[in-house]
């Protein structure tokens, strides 16, 4: 029998679901969140929320382990949006806002509608990790005259960037980008050129000969061979994600199969992966789930993307990139990007495989290691191995 719920017609499902979000980030949670803050704040308490990983993800690691040594307690809570069903991703919010009433340091990495509805008290610090460094493609407020965002008013009905302490950024240079999108117009000095923490793993040469041999462990056919990595975003909306699929294996292996082997990282939102084709199994891995990105692109000879922010980490380990656009047009009209497209990637742009094949053929005379460090200079220039601790610092000031 069809579930009574799909009785229902669809405007007027889209409908009780307004009503019911309206109520709980309206009433609901901050009710929760007052309720709970009559509770004191635990001064050694640090609360770290991941909106859809079932786990802490890389932009938490290396700050809980600083607080642990700092004697702090660092609790965790996944919200499971897109993951969970929605009755459950509700009562992790609820669960969350309880929490954070009593933390003093809330740590986020991802827009959050829980926690910039609540009244949050003055004793408590909210940082925003953010999970991107950079500025690439838009996002947020940014948005909101594209295809990809929500109306203005829509955006401003359950705002995802309230009580917010702090909002690191990799650079001086992109500070203006994230008041745009976090619409911080009332608060710009939040947004501070820190460094961003995770990329501070990049400075230990230790890490990165870790992260090498996980990828020799996962694709021992790598070990002889130089390493082609391509990891590009998602096209759609979230929930719906799909990866781009126009990257011809077949004559990338016949170019360049000799040489390298090609490992494929697609978005953690895409679920439904292109194939592997026929023949291209010795030569092309898709690695989206045995590796992590920083693995991949440590191993990484070459880094090919589109619109990704992960060309802003990939730049501080001074390797050539390039950059499969050939949907760049229809990108740019869906979501758009914060520079011009041409003027800021630090590498070629190619429309097709043939083309991308020929430049990784002629690498040694066609690559600009000064184009690279120009772009790290410019949107990275505050991640330098000590970020981490510099937030910290900020934020109890130390």
């Amino acid at each position: 029998m069809p579930r009574i719920t799909k009785l229902i017609p669809k405007p007027v499902r889209k409908g009780i679901r307004a009503v019911v979000r309206d109520a709980l980030f309206d009433v609901v949670l901050p009710s929760a969140y007052r309720g709970a803050a009559k509770a004191p704040v635990r001064p050694n308490v640090a609360l770290f929320v991941e909106e859809t990983k079932p786990q802490p993800s890389d932009n938490f690691t290396l700050m809980i382990r600083e607080l642990e040594n700092r004697g702090f307690t660092c609790d965790f809570i996944s919200l499971g949006h897109y993951r969970l069903g929605t009755l459950p991703y509700y009562a992790q919010c609820m669960k969350m806002v309880r929490a954070a009433a009593t933390s003093r340091l809330v740590f986020l990495s991802e827009a959050s509608a829980p926690l910039s509805c609540v009244p949050l008290r003055a004793e408590t610090a909210a940082v925003q990790l953010w999970h991107a460094c950079g500025a690439f493609k838009k996002f947020g407020m940014s948005t909101a005259d594209k295809l990809f965002g929500d109306s203005r008013e829509e955006k401003r009905r359950h705002p995802y960037y309230e009580n917010l302490s702090l909002v690191t950024v990799s650079s001086p240079e992109v500070c203006w980008a994230y008041v745009e999108a976090m619409d911080l117009g009332k608060t710009p000095y939040v947004v501070q050129a820190t460094g961003v923490s995770r990329t501070d793993v990049y400075f230990d040469e230790a890490y990165l000969a870790s992260q090498r041999q996980l990828v020799l462990d996962a694709v021992p056919q790598a070990k002889d061979k130089k390493v082609l990595l391509y990891a590009p975003t998602f096209r759609g909306h979230i929930a719906e994600a799909e990866a781009p699929d126009a990257l011809d294996l077949r004559l990338l292996k016949e170019r360049l199969g000799n040489e390298y082997v090609l490992l494929i990282k697609h978005h953690p939102f895409v679920k439904q992966r292109p194939a592997i084709p026929q023949g291209c199994q010795d030569f092309a891995f898709d690695v989206s789930d045995q590796l992590s990105i920083e693995a991949a692109m440590t191993a990484a000879d070459v880094c090919v993307s589109d619109y990704s922010s992960l060309v802003f980490e990939y730049s501080l380990l001074n390797r050539p990139m390039a950059f499969f656009a050939y949907d760049r047009a229809d990108y740019d009209d869906w979501r758009g990007f914060y520079y011009d497209y041409d003027e800021m990637t630090p590498g070629p742009i190619f429309a097709t495989t043939k083309e991308l094949a020929d430049w990784v053929e002629h690498l040694d005379e066609r690559f600009d290691p000064a184009e690279v460090a120009a772009f790290r200079e410019k949107f990275m220039g505050a991640c330098d191995g000590h970020a981490t601790e510099r937030i910290i610092a900020t934020v109890l000031g130390d």
